[in-house]
C-alpha cells in the first residue's frame, strides 16, 4: 500500500478541511464560530470532500471531526430561519440537503472505514453525521441533542439512516421524540459509540482507533462494510451469494496470500 511521506491538506480557511495522512483522511468541519453548523458552504465542500475521498484508493480510513467547542450542532438556524421569513424554505433548504445527503450517501457507499470523532455538542444533523458514521469515538464529555422534535420538524441529514438500524425503531423513537439530550455514556450503552475516552485524549485515541482499523486491507474494509449494511434488507440466498462473491474478490489479493501464509506457517 502506498504511503505518501508527506501529509496533504486544504486551505485553512476552507468550511471543511481535508488531511490525508498515509492510508488515514480526516475531515475536519471548520466553522467555528457558528460552531460547525451545515450551511450551504460547507454542505458542498463536504460533498467535494467525500467524493476527492472516495476516488483515492490508498485511503482506507476517514475520520470525521470538529474544529473549535463542538462537533456540529446541526442544521444552520441562521439560514433556514431567513428562509422561512422571506418564504423560501424548499429551494433554500432543498439546495442545502441536495449536497449534503449527497456527502452521506458517499460516507455509506465508499469502501472505506468512516469514524466520527466527537466533542462537546453534537445535535440535530450533526447528531446525525456522528451515526451515520460506521464507527464513533466520543470524549466523556460528548452530548448528542436530537434537537429536531424541539422545533417541530423531523429527522434529517441522515440521523434515521444511522441510529434507527443500530438501536431499533422504539429506542429510536425514544432518542428523536423523548430525549432532549444523552451523554456519551449512554450512547455508548446503546450501541451507538464503540468507544468513550477523557476529553484530552480524544485526538490521540481517535488517531490509534484509525491505524487499527487501517490495518485493515482494502478489500477486507469494503467487502465487509457493503454486506454488513445490506444484510437487513436482502434475502438470505442473495445475501450467501453476495458473501461467496466477495470472499473469493478478496482471496485474489496479495493481502490475503501473505496472511494466510504467514498463518499457516505458524508453528512449524
Amino acid at each position: 500500500m502506498p504511503t505518501p511521506a508527506h501529509a496533504t491538506a486544504s486551505p485553512p480557511d476552507d468550511p471543511a478541511l481535508l488531511r490525508i495522512e498515509g492510508p488515514i483522511a480526516t475531515i475536519t468541519l471548520n466553522r467555528p464560530a457558528a460552531f460547525n453548523s451545515i450551511d450551504l458552504s460547507i454542505a458542498k465542500k463536504l460533498e467535494q470532500l467525500g467524493a476527492e475521498v472516495e476516488a483515492n484508493d490508498d485511503i482506507r480510513v476517514l475520520v470525521i471531526e470538529g474544529v473549535g467547542r463542538a462537533f456540529s450542532a446541526g442544521g444552520d438556524l441562521q439560514t433556514i430561519g431567513a428562509a422561512a421569513a422571506t418564504d423560501t424554505i424548499a429551494p433554500v433548504v432543498g439546495e442545502l440537503l441536495r449536497h449534503y445527503h449527497a456527502f452521506i450517501e458517499t460516507l455509506r457507499r465508499m469502501p472505506k472505514i468512516v469514524l466520527s470523532s466527537v466533542h462537546g455538542s453534537a445535535a440535530g444533523a450533526g447528531m446525525g453525521l456522528a451515526f451515520v458514521a460506521d464507527l464513533c469515538i466520543a470524549a466523556q464529555d460528548a452530548r448528542f441533542t436530537p434537537a429536531y422534535a424541539k422545533i417541530g420538524v423531523s429527522p434529517d441529514g441522515g440521523s434515521t439512516v444511522g441510529l434507527v438500524g443500530t438501536v431499533g425503531v422504539r429506542r429510536a423513537l425514544q432518542i428523536f421524540l423523548a430525549e432532549d439530550s444523552f451523554s456519551a455514556q449512554q450512547a455508548h450503552d446503546w450501541g451507538l459509540v464503540a468507544k468513550v475516552v477523557p476529553a484530552v485524549e480524544l485526538k490521540a485515541a481517535t488517531r490509534q482507533f484509525a491505524e487499527r482499523l487501517a490495518q485493515n486491507s482494502p478489500a477486507a474494509i469494503g467487502g465487509t462494510k457493503s454486506l454488513v449494511y445490506q444484510a437487513g434488507a436482502t434475502p438470505t440466498r442473495q445475501q450467501l451469494d453476495a458473501e461467496a462473491e466477495k470472499i473469493i474478490d478478496a482471496m485474489h489479493t496479495d493481502e490475503f496470500r501473505i496472511a494466510v501464509k504467514k498463518f499457516t506457517s505458524k508453528g512449524k
